[in-house]
């Protein structure tokens, strides 16, 4: 009896590691960004040859901030070899894994990770006044899109949207985002995300005189 115990206590170890939480198990590599009902947005970061301990995401957008090579050893001992490209995105289903950089540049991005326990209905649109739109990557929670907000962008105070937005900034800039009233938020740099809830009243302008590169994350 005693041997069976200690056999399912021993069983139970790797379950219980596998669904470590990233920032708890390797806080020196994730940095919480925004943190609400919706999403958990992360900052991600990993130095040449280095590593981190097993631990979980639930569905996830991984916007790639530069160029890097990662390999994830999964929860079943087999790896994985992902070459990760500047300014991309991709869709991550729930995974339980340990990545290593190994590669000769630092892992640089940001992962929107998805709360609710099943995808939204929301329609995300193709098109918005003034910013020319690319998508990046689609699954059936989210679109990412590689935006480019004109000199003249605007919208207007009061504006809203019928899904959530977390909105990235490729480079430092000066775009002007008012969201429910609160004070404007015009301090962007590269890695900036910013979070505009569904149905929220916001004001977003661009005050640069010249176009501005985002990556949103358009949430069903």
């Amino acid at each position: 009896m005693k041997t069976l115990k200690l056999a399912l206590v021993l069983a139970a170890v790797p379950l219980a590691a596998a669904a470590q939480d990233a920032v708890k198990v390797a806080p020196d590599h994730y940095k919480v960004l925004l943190d609400n009902p919706s999403v958990r947005v992360l900052r991600i970061s990993y130095a040449p040859g280095s590593n981190s301990a097993m631990h979980s995401h639930p569905d996830a957008m991984l916007v790639a901030l530069g160029e890097a090579k990662a390999r994830f050893t999964l929860a079943d001992g087999k790896t994985q070899d992902m070459e990760v490209h500047k300014e991309t995105a991709a869709y991550t289903p729930a995974t339980t894994h340990s990545p290593a950089d190994v590669g000769t540049t630092p892992v640089d991005a940001i992962l929107v990770e998805f709360k609710t326990k099943e995808p939204g209905t929301a329609s995300v649109p193709t098109s918005r006044p003034g910013m020319q739109i690319n998508v990046l990557a689609e699954s059936p929670r989210a679109v990412a899109f590689k935006t480019t907000a004109a000199p003249d962008f605007h919208e207007p105070a009061g504006t809203t949207h019928d899904y959530d937005q977390v909105v990235i900034s490729l480079a430092a800039s000066e775009m002007s985002l008012a969201i429910d009233g609160q004070p404007a938020i015009t301090n962007w740099q590269r890695g900036t995300a910013q979070f505009i809830g569904r149905g929220v009243k916001h004001e977003s302008k661009n005050t640069s005189g010249k176009p501005i590169e985002f990556v949103i994350v358009a949430i069903k």
